[in-house]
Parts: C-alpha cells; structure tokens; sequence
C-alpha cells in the first residue's frame, strides 16, 4: 500500500512518515502543493493525507482539481480550521475524511485503515440496476453502453443508491456517507438538491426510462420506470 503525505509542516510530515512507515506502508512526502500535484498526477497511490495550508497550490484546489480530472485516490484532509463550513468546503470539494489538527496520529491511522479497507472491499465489485452499471475499481459509470461523466460527488450519490435498491434512502443516510457529516443537516438540503438534480439530468435525461426518483418527505429511491 503506497500513502502521499502532503504537509508542510516538516516536524509533522516526518512523524507521519514515520508512523506509517512503522505499520509497513510505503510512503511519499510532499511538502508544497505542486509537488503534491504533480505527484498525485503522476503516481498510483492508494490513499493522500492531504493538508488544507499549503504553500502554493492549497489543499482544496488539489483536491478539487484532482476530482475533475477523475483522480478518485481517497483522500484524508488535515486542517487546524474546526468550523463546520471548513469541514464542508473540504468534504464537498472530494474529501474522503476529515480530521483536525492537533490529532493523535492512533486515529489518523485507523482512518486510513478503514478508507484502505473500503478501497479493497469495492475492487472487485460491480453495481447494476437495468441498463446501469458502476464499475467500483476502475470509477466508471455506463448506462446503455454509454459512459455517463459524473464527478466524485455523483459517483457517491449514485454508488449508495445503488446499493440500497428497493429502499427509499433518506437525506440523513446520504449526508452520512456522502457528505461525512453525522445526523441531519439541514443546511446540506439545498446542496443535496442540486447535486441529485445535476445526477438526473446524466442519469435520466438522455433516456426514456426514467431510475431516479424523488419520494417527497422521504428521500431518493432508484427503480425502472417508463414516463
């Protein structure tokens, strides 16, 4: 397993280094942000610790850039910045994780355990819903034969509607796994909104069978419906 640590903090990155290296990963050290780039880019890595502060490039713009690119790496953004918006702004930009300095570098490394885990559970899998089908390992969505461009966000919604078929699944469900936040946030409603509006118009539009549907109250649900 490789690991990019982006942090510019030296102190930090070595100790980092060092408590992966004790748990026999392999790991790169980036300490500005166009190294992290250029390194994120050029490399096959398994996961990115990624610092918010950078000099140059900061860690929201590698992300984000990352993303469009289709770079679905799974990343872990370091910040010392606690707010809630903070955290949403890394989370919305393809953050992963999130965690806030000072941390204990225990929980940094059961984070990265469980995200390393996951990573490996969904390699070999694939979800299909009619004409549908989501390539886990390799990122890539197909409808009809036809690739459907989705960013990460919507690779997320559509992933965990796709594993719920036959179930409404509720705001605070996709909150928790695609937004990383804990309970109801009625804040997060409006982004849901539009984020599931941009997945319909790839998902449904082009198409005359109509899968995602709005169950007002409730939530989302996919199913085979001709409108």
């Amino acid at each position: 397993m490789r690991i990019l640590v982006v942090e510019d903090e030296h102190k930090v990155a070595q100790a980092v280094r060092s408590g992966f290296e004790r748990e026999g990963y392999e790991v790169t050290v980036a300490e500005t942000g166009e190294d992290a780039f250029f390194l994120a880019q050029s490399e096959p890595f398994d996961l990115i610790v990624l610092d918010r502060m950078l000099p140059g490039r900061d860690g929201l713009q590698i992300i984000s850039t990352l993303r469009t690119r289709s770079i679905l790496t799974p990343v872990i953004m370091l910040t010392a910045k606690d707010a809630l918006a903070d955290r949403v702004a890394g989370l919305d930009a393809g953050a992963d994780d999130y965690l806030v300095k000072p941390f204990a570098f225990a929980e940094l490394a059961a984070r990265s355990r469980a995200l390393l885990r996951r990573g490996r559970m969904d390699s070999s899998k694939s979800l299909k819903l009619a004409d549908v089908e989501m390539d886990l390992a390799s990122h890539r969505v197909t409808r009809g034969g036809q690739v459907l461009h989705l960013t990460a966000r919507e690779f997320k919604l559509l992933e965990v509607l796709l594993r719920n078929l036959g179930s409404v699944v509720p705001r605070e469900l996709l909150v928790r796994e695609v937004w990383k936040e804990t309970g109801r946030t009625d804040s997060l409603d409006n982004v849901i909104d539009v984020h599931i509006a941009r997945l319909r118009k790839k998902l449904d539009d082009p198409f005359p069978v109509k899968l995602l549907h709005t169950v007002r109250g409730l939530g989302f649900h996919l199913e085979e419906r001709t409108e």
